[in-house]
């Protein structure tokens, strides 16, 4: 009932503007358009959970055009696709800890990219210039690793502590920017 008061309580084309707003910033880091206006539809949506049809529907976009951003999405880590229970129809998912899990993932693709620099600074050859740039690069992304693994585990530590409704809230605290 109180989910429902609270939809009821949304404006929902301050919902649209914020949509987009996002979606710009994810763009102007490098993401794609239509993966980017889907993925903050999906963090903007209460349930965190729309089928294809709801996305096309709220953004404007055709059908194949959720298809394509969803796949990206997913292939990132973004997002989940799945069944709707009892239906053929699919529906996506965003997780509510989507940061958290994405950064997790990135340590496997960093660590292929250090084992990968390491192969190209013997190939190269170790004492040449492009062996240096090589070697600095793999032992920068070696120290990205380590970071990223400390950094993740204050976070649990630190998320622990944050109770129900003690997430910092728009207009709360200091701005970040």
């Amino acid at each position: 009932m109180v989910e429902r008061e609270a939809e009821k309580e949304r404006d929902e084309q301050a919902v649209s503007d914020f949509v987009e707003r996002f979606a710009a910033e994810l763009v102007a880091a490098g993401m794609g358009r239509m993966p980017a206006r889907l993925f903050s539809c999906l963090m903007a949506e209460e349930s965190g959970v729309l089928t294809s049809a709801e996305l096309s529907e709220r953004l404007r976009i055709s059908p194949a055009a959720v298809s394509g951003g969803m796949r990206y999405l997913t292939q990132i880590g973004l997002a989940a696709k799945e069944r709707e229970p009892g239906s053929r129809r699919d529906r996506y998912r965003v997780l509510n800890d989507v940061w958290f899990e994405s950064l997790t993932r990135r340590d496997e693709y960093l660590l292929r990219w250090v084992r990968v620099l390491r192969e190209g600074e013997a190939t190269v050859g170790a004492g040449t210039v492009a062996g240096e740039r090589l070697a600095e690069s793999a032992a920068f992304f070696a120290f990205m690793v380590e970071e990223l693994h400390g950094m993740l585990a204050r976070w649990r530590v630190h998320r622990a502590t944050l109770g129900p409704g003690a997430l910092p809230r728009a207009g709360a605290g200091s701005d970040p920017a």
